[in-house]
């Protein structure tokens, strides 16, 4: 018998900690491209409160968005998943 409720807590803990560790990709790839968050939401078309709130790992960006952010950061999608070491 599954204690739903038990597994429910699991999942919204991994999903944050999901959200947690892309988020900390972003920043550090917009960092090292030399963007300030303001710039950077600006290249994407959003508002510098929502970069603050994917980088805090509180939102999770449409995969659109993520597409867009390697583009803007020139790098590779795989890059900003690369945080299971």
């Amino acid at each position: 018998m599954c204690n739903c409720q038990y597994s429910n807590i699991k999942i919204i803990k991994m999903n944050t900690k999901i959200l947690k560790n892309f988020g900390e990709q972003v920043r550090i790839k917009r960092l090292e491209a030399e963007f300030s968050q303001e710039e950077f939401a600006e290249k994407l078309g959003i508002h510098r409160t929502y970069m603050s709130f994917i980088e805090r790992g509180m939102r999770n960006p449409s995969l659109l968005l993520i597409f867009k952010i390697s583009r803007a950061l020139k790098i590779k999608l795989p890059e900003l998943f690369d945080f299971d070491k």
